[in-house]
This record gives structure tokens, C-alpha cells and sequence, in this order.
């Protein structure tokens, strides 16, 4: 799917974004005939509404858009999205007083209220059509709904068509269409060349884990992202009730996240080294699965206690990081849908996120605000530490007790960082629970367009 903004030479007809508190002055302009109009219609540019002029002949000279007022914009996204599915099947171009930042945000927000899940079967029909607004990155934009598009796909892919296989083919199939190469540890070989727990969690799965590598880029500073790739998650023997499992398809957003953010960057040739590791497996249950009371080891030489096979994303995770630190980048970004309790602090909208560097936390924050894709900071809580110390090996992999879960999983991953001082996680959601204005219910990147904006800060790009 191409969600792309229409062809410049093509014909089109004003959209005028009006806030609630602008409406009155705009009107002032207008005849007679479109006052008497909008007063019929009802319209006071409430945020997402629209309606369409009409013209002397019969057809459409044009239409308006509401942008609210500042409290709903406080409390919703893309005004514009939200009115797209309002408006007719016609090309318009737009008309605006928005600062440069906000029309971008807008701009975009149409975009991605193109999208659509139509693998399984053919969704809606014609859609209104916008061109670039003048003084906006065609290009920038177009690869940012590109990113989030493939991010979209891949976790509203169900499990049964996006097993570990399936997602080693979508990174591959990246990887041809932006000249990046690409290998993959599979199977038993993970044992061979030391990614004991990546092995340990997929061993019991009839389609085989694997440890997939990307590299794009020879020049610049370095970035590493991690992005956990369970494609199913049962739980293992500590199996999820029905109610737990019902959304364990988007298990793989974290990997789903990186490569979609992986594509924007490579889209824009950003002057960087990209590294994108995915660890991709399936936590099943199986008599080969592994079990509560194991001891894992680790590709770092940490040995790990078993308190929890439903705590399995940080032990893929670890070993990639491992991997990721042995280089030292500049930069590793690891991103996975591994705490519930991420979601009990901040709800699905949030992307909470650890940051071990307080400057590339002030860049981020910064960006988010930009781009308007919200990120909260959770802290790296030294003191924890201790939570995640079992006594019989280095480290437990589910502490007991329900205090601090998303804290001490992110203290986990951070053991497996010990070269590279500038490390972020995510401890994101990947899904959106209810339709808002550009994102449909389903699959949804987290985090990914605040990196992109902060990445030329955080790198020195």
C-alpha cells in the first residue's frame, strides 16, 4: 500500500483549516450566500468536522475543516485526519495560517488516515485526495507514512501469517528495496554461535527462532535498533489465560517498530550506519519448552533464573543487546511490547521509555512534542537493581511481588549494555484499542516518528 500525497499538476479545490475561535473572522470575508450556508449547515469548526461549499453550478467550490479549539486539541490528534472521512472523493489543496511544525503534524495526519489493513479483503472505497501543502517535506512525509505503513501491517498480520519466517521475509524484502544486507542465525545454529536464550525461548515452536541482522549504511555515526520479535506469545508453560493471549499477535511490534522506523531513516539516507537486530521466535509450549526454575545462560555470560516462561521477550531481547554492545555504537535503541505493567502507568497512547543519557531524554522529549507522537520518560531506578538479583544466578527474569514491573525489566536489558553508555528502551503498546483521527483500531507505530525527529540531535547529524 502507497500512501502518498496527490500529484502536483493535478486540478483541486480549496480546504480551508479554520480553528473554532477563526471562524468568525473568515466568515466576515465571505458572501452572503456561504454565511448563510455554514450557519444552516450548523458548522463551528469543531475539531475533525467538514463541510463542503457548494457552487453556483451545482458542484463543489470548495470546503472547510475545523481545527477546535486549544482544549480539544489538548485532548485528541490530526484534526485534519479526522475530517478526511467527512469530505467528498475530490483532490483539494489546502489553505492555512498553521506554523510550519503544526502544518507538518497535520499534513501527516492525513496520510495516515489512508491507511488500511486490506490483506484479507478490499476496505472502503475512494478516499479525498490532498496535496503536499506548500512549504512541507513531500518526501520526508511520504517516508514517515511508508515506515508506519509496514509497521501497521506487521503487527495486524495474525500470527498464523507472520511467524518467525514470515518476519525474517519482510526484513528481507526491506533490506532489497533499500540496497541493505541482511543475515539470519536460525535454528540450531543460534546454540553455535552463542544465543543460548534467544534458542531456549523458540526451541519449542515448530517454526524455528532466529536471530535476524541488518546493516545499512558506511559512514556516520553508529545505530543499533533491537526490536523483540515474538511473533506469538502463549506464555510457555506459565500459559496466558484466553483473555491475555487474544492480542499476543502484536507481540512482535517492537521488531515490527524498528523496521518501520529502520525505513524512514534508510527512505531519507540519513548519514548513519544503521545496524537492525530482531530477535524472532514464538513462545509456545511444547515438551522441549523451557520452564520455571531453569537457568538460562546468556550470550553476555549472565546466568539467568526462570521465574516466569511469560517473561520470555527480555531474554531474546538480552542476547541481541549483547550483540548490539559488542560493537559499541553510538547509539542502541531497544523497542518491545513487554511490560503489562508499562500499561497500567500509562495507558496504550504513551510510549514510556528509559534513557540512560539525560541529553538524548531532553532531544526526544522535545521531538515528541514536535511530532506529536508522546513519549514518557520512566526511570532507570538503580536502587531496584536488587529485585532482579535471585541469589541462585545473576539475574531473574520475573521478580516476584508485582512491584515496579516495566522498571526492573528495563534494569534487566540494561545488564546486557555495558559498552555503549547512550542506551534507550521502549517499553511501548503497539496497538490502538479504539479508532481515533489517523489511527485506525489495530497495529500502530509508537515512539518511532519523536526517534526520527531527535535522531539528528542525539547523533550529531
Amino acid at each position: 500500500m502507497q500512501i502518498t500525497f496527490a500529484a502536483p499538476e493535478t486540478s483541486s479545490i480549496p480546504l480551508t483549516l479554520l480553528s473554532s475561535d477563526a471562524l468568525k473572522g473568515w466568515l466576515d470575508k465571505q458572501s452572503q450566500q456561504v454565511q448563510d450556508w455554514v450557519a444552516t449547515m450548523g458548522f463551528t469548526a469543531a475539531f475533525g468536522s467538514a463541510l463542503t461549499l457548494p457552487a453556483d453550478d451545482g458542484g463543489i467550490a470548495g470546503a472547510i475543516a475545523g481545527y477546535g479549539t486549544e482544549a480539544a486539541r489538548m485532548r485528541s490528534r490530526f484534526a485534519l485526519a479526522a475530517a478526511r472521512a467527512k469530505l467528498p472523493a475530490q483532490t483539494f489543496h489546502l489553505v492555512s495560517d498553521l506554523d510550519q511544525d503544526a502544518l507538518k503534524t497535520e499534513a501527516l495526519g492525513w496520510l495516515f488516515a489512508g491507511y488500511q489493513f486490506d490483506r484479507y479483503r478490499e476496505q472502503g472505497g475512494e478516499k479525498a485526495e490532498l496535496k503536499c501543502p506548500e512549504g512541507v517535506n513531500q518526501v520526508e512525509l511520504e517516508a514517515i507514512a511508508q515506515g508506519e505503513t509496514l509497521t501497521r501491517n506487521l503487527i495486524n498480520t495474525p500470527a498464523s501469517d507472520m511467524g518467525p519466517p514470515d518476519l525474517e521475509a519482510a526484513a528481507r524484502s526491506l533490506a532489497e528495496e533499500m540496497d541493505a544486507k541482511i543475515s539470519v542465525t536460525e535454528g540450531e545454529t543460534l546454540l553455535i554461535d552463542n544465543f543460548p536464550m534467544i534458542h531456549a525461548v523458540g526451541r519449542a515452536a515448530s517454526r524455528a527462532p532466529r536471530l535476524i541482522d541488518m546493516r545499512w549504511g558506511d559512514a556516520g555515526p553508529k545505530l543499533t535498533l533491537v526490536g523483540k520479535g515474538v511473533c506469538f506469545d502463549t506464555g510457555g508453560l506459565n500459559l496466558k489465560p484466553g483473555s491475555s493471549m487474544g492480542l499476543m499477535k502484536k507481540d512482535m511490534g517492537g521488531a515490527a517498530a524498528v523496521l518501520g522506523l529502520a525505513n524512514m531513516i534508510m527512505e531519507l539516507k540519513l548519514p548513519l550506519q544503521l545496524r537492525v537486530l530482531i530477535p524472532a521466535v514464538e513462545n509456545s509450549v511444547s515438551a522441549d519448552a523451557f520452564r520455571p526454575q531453569d537457568i538460562l545462560a546468556s550470550r553476555k555470560g549472565l546466568s539467568v533464573e526462570i521465574n516466569n516462561t511469560d517473561a520470555e521477550g527480555r531474554l531474546v531481547l538480552a542476547d541481541a543487546l549483547a550483540l548490539a554492545d559488542e560493537e559499541e555504537p553510538n547509539l542502541i535503541i531497544s523497542m518491545a511490547t513487554l511490560t503489562g505493567a508499562a500499561r497500567v502507568a500509562v495507558g496504550p497512547d504513551l510510549a514510556p521509555y528509559y534513557a540512560q543519557s539525560d541529553a538524548s531524554a531532553a532531544a526526544l522529549e522535545s521531538a515528541a512534542k514536535t511530532v506529536q507522537d508522546p513519549v514518557w520518560r520512566m526511570p532507570f531506578w538503580d536502587p531496584y537493581e536488587t529485585m532482579i538479583e535471585p541469589g541462585i544466578a545473576d539475574l531473574d527474569n520475573a521478580p516476584k511481588g508485582g512491584f515496579a514491573g516495566s522498571i526492573t525489566a528495563a534494569l534487566f536489558l540494561r545488564r546486557f549494555v555495558t559498552e555503549t553508555p547512550n542506551y534507550i528502551h521502549f517499553d511501548m503498546y503497539g496497538w490502538q484499542p479504539a479508532a481515533a483521527p489517523g489511527r485506525p483500531k489495530g497495529g500502530v507505530g509508537q515512539g518511532t516518528r519523536a526517534l526520527l525527529q531527535a535522531l539528528p540531535e542525539m547523533l550529531g547529524l
